[in-house]
C-alpha cells in the first residue's frame, strides 16, 4: 500500500479502534497511532526526491466514478511534504498534551482528533478537485465537535461562528472551482469530465482576464476566511479562546494553513492575471491585518486571546509574502506557514498548561511565575522570542523574507507617491527590483507590525513571567513567593507545580524545530527554490503575454525581470 494512502488511513483506523476500547485506553491508542503516522511520514520523506520537488511524486490514482471524472488521486510535492510533516509532528504532541486536560468523554475526543488529522493530510495530498474539496470541508466537522464539546464557557457560540464563517466562504469557492471544471469540460474533446488539478490549471490560465477575476474572488472568499485575512478574521480569536488546548494547536498549526495553501495552489496558479492585478489590494489587507490585530493584542487581558489575535497579525506577513509574487517572498511565506505552526502552537500549549493549574488566563490574576515554574518560564520566554522574530530563531528568517519579497516586488509598478517623489519610479527607488506588484511602501508599513509584535509579546512575558508571584488560590507575600500548601492546583488538576516530564517532552520537539529552522533553514529553502520559481515563472509568463496582447502596435516588448530568490 502507498505510504501516502497509509498516512490518511491510519488515523481513521485508530479512530475505529478507539470506539470499542475502554475509556481509559483512548489516549494510549491515539498516541500510538499518531507516533506511527510520524514514522510513516519519515519513511515517505526518505523516499521523496527533494531535489525534484516541483513535480508530483509517489502518486496513486484510483478511478472513482469515470463518467463524472471522479478519481482518488493523491501525490506529493515539496510544499505538500512540508505541511504534511508539520501535521504529523503536531499529531502526537496534541495527543500527549491532552492526557490531563481531557478527563471526560475521552473516546469521543481522541477519535475526532485522529479523524481531523486524516482529513488535513488528505487536503495536502489530494490532486483531484472533488477529493480536495471533500477533505477540505470535512475538516470543519471534527473541529466543530472539539470546540463545542470540549471548549470553554462560550464554546457553542464559538463553534457555530467558526462553522458558518468557513462553510459560507467555502461554498463560494466551490462555485468558482466548478466553473473552471465546466470550462474544462466544454473545451475537452472527450465527453468525460475531469477534476485533475493540472488539467483545470491549464484551463483556468487560458480564461480571459475577466473570467479569471471572478474565479479569483470566488477562491478568495473561501481561502481568505480560512487564513483568515482582515477583515474576515473575527471568527478566529473566539474559536481559539474557546477551543481546548489541542484544538487551538491544530487550528493555529495546520487548519489556518489550509487557507494559505489554497491561495498558493489555486489562486496563484489558476488565476495568475487576477492574482497579479489584485496583489496590491491583498497587500493592503495583509498590512492592515498585521497592524490592527497587533494593536488589539496590545490591549488584551486574556493571554490566550492575545496569542489568538497574534495569529491574524503573523499570517498577514504570510499573505504579504505570497502576493509579492517573487521567489523570495513566496518561499518566505511557505516557510512562515511552518514556523507559525511551531511557535504559536507551542504558546497555546504553554497557556493550556497554566490553565490546567490555575484555571485562569487573566493577566491581572497571574504574575511572577518564574519563581514557581522556572522550566515553564524558560519555554515561555523561548517561544515568545521565536514569535517576536528574534534572530537565530525560526520567526526571524521567514518574516525577513516576506518583507524583503514585498520590498523588491515592484518591477512593473510605480508605487512611490508622486507628491513626495515627483517623477520617481520603482526602478530609480529600487535597483534590481523583481517581478511583482507591491513595493517598498508595503514592506515599510508591514515592518511596523514587528515593533507592535515585540511590544505586546514582551508585555505579556513581563506580566506573567517576571515580578511578584501572583496566582488564584495563593497568598501573595511581600517577598513575591507564595507559602504553604498548593491546595488550589492540586485540587483541580493534581499536576506538579512545574512542568512534568510528559509536558517537557511535548515542548522539546517544537523548540528543536524553532532552533533548527532559525539557525539553518538552508535545506528547506533549497527544497523550495525550484517549485516556487516554477510558480513565479508561470505568473510572469502569463502576465507578460497578456501585456503583449494588450500593447499598442509597434510598442517594444517588455523585458523579463529577475525571478531569482537571491536577487537583491
Amino acid at each position: 500500500m502507498s505510504l501516502i494512502v497509509l498516512l490518511i488511513l491510519l488515523p481513521l483506523v485508530g479512530a475505529l479502534l478507539i470506539a470499542p476500547a475502554p475509556e481509559k485506553s483512548a489516549k494510549q491508542i491515539a498516541s500510538l497511532v499518531t507516533l506511527v503516522c510520524a514514522g510513516v511520514f519519515l519513511a515517505l520523506a526518505a523516499r521523496f526526491d527533494w531535489g525534484n520537488g516541483q513535480n508530483d511524486q509517489l502518486g496513486v490514482t484510483w478511478e472513482w466514478f469515470k463518467p463524472l471524472g471522479l478519481s482518488f488521486s493523491l501525490a506529493a510535492d515539496t510544499i505538500t511534504m512540508l505541511l504534511v510533516g508539520l501535521t504529523c509532528l503536531l499529531g502526537p504532541i496534541c495527543a500527549f498534551a491532552s492526557f490531563t486536560a481531557i478527563g471526560e468523554r475521552c473516546k469521543t475526543y481522541y477519535a475526532w482528533l485522529l479523524i481531523l488529522q486524516s482529513a488535513m493530510v488528505g487536503v495536502f495530498f489530494a490532486r483531484d478537485l472533488i477529493l480536495f474539496y471533500l477533505f477540505f470541508e470535512f475538516t470543519l466537522v471534527p473541529m466543530f465537535i472539539l470546540i463545542s464539546l470540549y471548549g470553554s464557557d462560550n464554546r457553542k457560540y464559538a463553534a457555530v461562528k467558526f462553522f458558518l464563517y468557513t462553510f459560507t466562504g467555502s461554498m463560494l469557492t466551490l462555485a468558482g472551482l466548478a466553473y473552471v471544471a465546466f470550462k474544462a469540460h466544454a473545451v475537452s474533446t472527450s465527453s468525460d469530465w475531469t477534476f485533475d488539478f493540472a488539467t483545470l490549471e491549464q484551463t483556468a490560465r487560458a480564461m480571459s482576464p475577466v473570467e479569471q477575476k471572478w474565479v479569483f474572488f470566488a477562491l478568495l472568499a473561501g481561502f481568505a476566511v480560512k487564513v483568515p485575512i482582515f477583515p474576515v478574521h473575527t471568527w478566529l480569536p473566539l474559536a481559539h479562546t474557546e477551543a481546548p488546548t489541542a484544538g487551538s494547536v491544530v487550528l493555529a498549526g495546520v487548519l489556518l494553513k489550509l487557507g494559505t495553501y489554497g491561495l498558493f495552489r489555486f489562486a496563484l496558479q489558476m488565476t495568475p492575471l487576477a492574482a497579479y492585478e489584485w496583489a496590491p489590494f491583498l497587500g493592503v489587507l495583509a498590512v492592515l491585518g498585521i497592524i490592527v490585530a497587533g494593536l488589539i493584542c496590545w490591549v488584551q487581558q486574556d493571554i490566550k486571546k492575545l496569542v489568538a489575535y497574534s495569529s491574524v497579525s503573523h499570517l498577514g506577513f504570510c499573505v504579504l509574502g505570497l502576493f509579492a509574487l517573487n521567489g523570495i517572498g513566496i518561499s518566505g511565506s511557505v516557510l512562515y506557514m511552518i514556523n507559525h505552526g511551531l511557535s504559536t502552537g507551542a504558546l497555546f500549549l504553554l497557556i493550556g498548561m497554566i490553565y490546567e493549574r490555575y484555571h485562569t488566563r487573566d493577566f491581572r490574576k497571574l504574575g511572577g511565575l518564574a519563581s514557581r515554574m522556572p522550566v515553564w518560564s524558560f519555554f515561555m520566554v523561548f517561544f515568545a522570542m521565536a514569535s517576536v522574530g528574534l534572530p537565530g530563531l525560526n520567526g526571524f528568517i521567514s518574516e525577513f523574507m516576506c518583507l524583503l519579497g514585498a520590498f523588491q516586488a515592484g518591477g512593473e509598478h510605480h508605487w512611490a507617491p508622486s507628491a513626495l517623489f515627483p517623477g520617481a519610479t520603482t526602478d530609480s527607488l529600487l535597483p534590481g527590483a523583481t517581478f511583482g506588484a507591491l513595493g517598498p511602501w508595503f514592506a515599510a508599513f508591514a515592518a511596523l507590525g514587528l515593533i507592535i509584535t515585540a511590544m505586546y509579546i514582551l508585555y505579556m512575558v513581563g506580566n506573567i513571567v517576571w515580578g511578584k508571584f501572583k496566582a488564584p488560590g495563593h497568598d501573595d507575600h511581600a517577598n513575591g513567593h507564595a507559602h504553604g500548601h498548593d491546595a488550589h492546583a492540586e485540587h483541580h488538576s493534581a499536576l506538579p507545580r512545574d512542568l512534568s516530564p510528559r509536558e517537557i517532552g511535548v515542548l522539546v520537539p517544537l523548540a528543536i524545530g524553532c532552533l533548527a529552522l532559525g539557525l539553518y533553514p538552508t535545506p528547506v529553502l533549497r527544497a523550495l527554490e525550484k517549485p516556487v520559481q516554477q510558480v513565479v515563472a508561470k505568473v510572469q509568463r502569463d502576465v507578460q503575454s497578456a501585456s503583449v496582447a494588450e500593447a499598442p502596435p509597434g510598442a517594444a516588448p517588455q523585458a523579463p525581470v529577475n525571478l531569482s530568490m537571491e536577487a537583491r
